[in-house]
């Protein structure tokens, strides 16, 4: 179910894609929210940190846990501009994050493509909210890389 503050949140996501556009590294932002407040934001630093796993949902649970003191996300939600990769929908599903909600879809590359499995069963999820937003930024990154 779509909430009146998804599109918010999803905003927020957006910003955090946009600082990972501007540092060059594929534009992917999150935001979790618990309780109705951003606890954590991230974007992608795997550039920065010459490391394949700081995808921006990796980097957003470990924030949002050590915010709040404890290694289980049920009572959050992940706002993430993109569809969630295998890598981080394993790393939700042991976080036990109680929602996901995604902007763009991944269909080379979304855990989708393996399956809703991947996530805990508790978790509910919900994509293509921004959808239009989220997918030109991508596009535009990818566009600028293929132009160099």
């Amino acid at each position: 179910m779509i909430t009146n503050s998804d599109e918010h949140f999803m905003r927020q996501a957006l910003k955090e894609a946009e600082q990972a556009f501007k540092a060059d590294e594929v534009p992917v932002g999150a935001v979790i929210v618990c309780a109705d407040r951003i606890i954590a934001r991230a974007h992608n630093l795997t550039e920065r940190l010459n490391d394949v796993t700081a995808h921006a949902e990796m980097q957003a649970i470990t924030s949002a846990a050590e915010h709040l003191g404890g290694k289980y996300l049920t009572d959050c939600t992940l706002f993430v501009t993109l569809e969630p990769c295998p890598m981080c929908a394993g790393a939700l599903h042991w976080a036990q994050v109680g929602r996901i909600v995604f902007g763009a879809f991944d269909e080379k590359a979304g855990y989708r493509r393996i399956g809703s499995k991947l996530l805990h069963p508790k978790t509910t999820a919900i994509g293509g909210i921004l959808e239009p937003e989220c997918a030109d930024l991508m596009t535009a990154f990818f566009k600028r890389k293929r132009a160099l």
